[in-house]
């Protein structure tokens, strides 16, 4: 069966680059208007892509009157989509530090019965700063601290997910009998820093689990990924290094028990897209003049931890004695260090950086026509390099319309995406095997109920 490319459209407010909400092309539509979602929901379903995903910060992250700082909850968002779209995927952030595996799983199965499998999680340990003082914390758990509780979170929610049977529920009207206890299991989880008794109250759901994204690239995070992760999100401004990722990634996959296509590799895209190259980089510029230098200085801090980068003068050649020892962040470590590696190999000023990182914050952006940015995504997609790309409109509603009406047609033309949605659920369009139950795998009921 031929390979093809795996689409997720990665919505952050009306466009990735910082200064997308004051360019012309821009929605005026308010961040908070359900109308500005779903119209980028309906926008993307009718370009086939596999999913749509929402980031979350759990903590207000303002850069002060340069940029917006708000968004909606995501799980509440997801809900409401589900029910004005029917083909695509619904994927939301939730973090295993600030959240009660209970809760999550309750919420997650609920959404995909609602949705009837369109699911999925981005799953994050949390590095904003802040997000602990609202949480009745006094610090930040250290990196290792945040990854360690995730493992055992994602012990706990999966048993809860698996603890029904598929068969659990009769429904038998005439024998008065709803459901069978037997095919119910609490899971009487003791760890070191969960307890969790079980069993889920609602029953297994169309997928049974989520799919379950993420996003971390630090030696944690692959780690992490390698056991857990079915769909990585991963910032690479260059091939080269997504290139070794890709290689490192799949290799800790298999080494962890499972096969190499059971982790689909996501690296962010931000294109400009216009009718030609000359006008793509024209939309470029205008976008980059109209940043502020104090939200790309608030957006670095934020990478490494409230870090004041604000003595640096803009116009020096920067060097990694200007920077934290990214191995030493306890915030955003993986990015952290596609900055450094940035600086380090490109010599650049801070004004450069800024700029660089207003488009697309690491991830790796492009400007051109729609056949260079087709030409792009292939190259990437045939030489190791990604199974598919999150794409990151600059200028949204503009960008993603551009890119599903002129984009889109290269590549089905090419053979390299889908003409039409074949009915299923997101697990099935990534590829992916819906989960057994650990508890009931193998073992069905008679047909006597016994």
């Amino acid at each position: 069966m031929k390979r093809h490319l795996h689409l997720n459209l990665f919505v952050m407010g009306r466009g990735h680059h910082e200064s997308a909400w004051r360019h012309p092309l821009a929605t005026r539509t308010s961040l908070t208007s359900f109308e500005h979602y779903q119209q980028l929901a309906l926008l993307a379903e009718k370009g086939l892509l596999d999913s749509i995903f929402f980031a979350d910060i759990l903590a207000f992250g303002g850069t002060g009157k340069q940029a917006p700082s708000t968004q909606l909850e995501p799980l509440t968002l997801m809900a409401a989509l589900s029910s004005v779209t029917r083909h695509i995927g619904l994927v939301g952030t939730a973090s295993t530090s600030y959240t009660e595996p209970f809760n999550l799983a309750r919420q997650f199965a609920s959404l995909d019965h609602l949705s009837k499998g369109r699911v999925g999680w981005n799953i994050v340990t949390s590095w904003a700063k802040d997000a602990e003082a609202n949480f009745g914390h006094d610090q930040q758990p250290k990196h290792a601290d945040r990854y360690a509780k995730a493992f055992e979170f994602m012990e706990v929610v999966t048993a809860l997910w698996d603890s029904w049977a598929d068969d659990a529920v009769l429904d038998d009207v005439a024998a008065g009998v709803y459901m069978e206890p037997s095919r119910v299991r609490a899971i009487h989880h003791r760890g070191e820093l969960l307890r969790v008794q079980g069993p889920l109250n609602i029953p297994a759901s169309p997928q049974r689990h989520p799919v379950l994204f993420q996003a971390g690239s630090s030696t944690d995070g692959q780690r992490f990924a390698a056991r857990y992760a079915e769909a990585v999100f991963t910032a690479h401004p260059h091939i080269e290094s997504a290139q070794a990722f890709y290689q490192s990634l799949k290799q800790q996959v298999v080494a962890a028990g499972r096969t190499a296509h059971s982790v689909k590799v996501l690296p962010g895209l931000s294109a400009v897209v216009a009718d030609s190259d000359a006008n793509a980089q024209r939309i470029l510029t205008e976008l980059n003049e109209l940043t502020a230098i104090e939200t790309g200085l608030a957006h670095l801090s934020n990478r490494f931890g409230g870090y004041d980068f604000s003595g640096l003068e803009l116009d020096r050649t920067l060097s990694l004695d200007d920077f934290p020892d990214p191995d030493l962040v306890q915030a955003a470590k993986s990015r952290a260090g596609v900055i450094t590696d940035m600086v380090k190999a490109q010599r650049l000023t801070l004004r450069q950086l800024l700029t660089a990182l207003a488009g697309a914050r690491g991830h790796f952006a492009l400007a051109g026509s729609p056949e260079r940015i087709a030409d792009t995504m292939q190259h990437w997609f045939e030489n190791g390099a990604a199974d598919g790309f999150n794409l990151m409109p600059p200028i949204l509603p503009a960008m993603l319309d551009t890119f599903i009406e002129h984009v889109i047609p290269i590549l089905q033309r090419r053979g390299l995406f889908r003409h039409a949605y074949h009915e299923g659920t997101l697990r099935e369009r990534y590829g992916l095997q819906r989960p057994e139950s650990r508890y009931f795998a193998g073992i069905s009921r008679s047909l006597s109920g016994a």
